[in-house]
């Protein structure tokens, strides 16, 4: 499976951006996403069940929604009032069930103060 996400780009302070990503086929499997700022570890922000059950990261929660779409292939990501310090590249995952993981190429959040 490949994964691909898109919607990323350069926002000011309090705004607004939604992330998507395309998966190849359908996936039965949790879809997520990741992000990774510059000089930090990559930190989970958020993964969703097949049945639309989400789990967010630590802080995620109040500013972030995830949202699936199965019969698309798609998950997304919409980010609300966000902050300089959300200024990561976002990645796509999936982890198969053979446990395999995969990860989309990224697209980069900037957040302007």
């Amino acid at each position: 499976v490949q994964l691909q996400a898109s919607g990323g780009g350069l926002v000011q302070a309090g705004g607004s951006l939604r992330l998507s990503c395309q998966a190849s086929r359908s996936i039965a499997e949790d879809m997520g996403w990741y992000r990774q700022a510059p000089g930090k570890q990559r930190e989970l922000v958020a993964t969703i069940t097949r049945g639309h059950f989400p789990n967010y990261g630590n802080s995620m929660r109040d500013r972030f929604s995830i949202s699936r779409d199965n019969d698309k292939n798609t998950v997304s990501l919409q980010m609300s009032n966000l902050e300089p310090e959300d200024t990561a590249v976002y990645y796509c995952h999936v982890q198969l069930r053979t446990g395999v993981d995969v990860w989309g190429r990224g697209t980069l959040v900037t957040v302007s103060s």
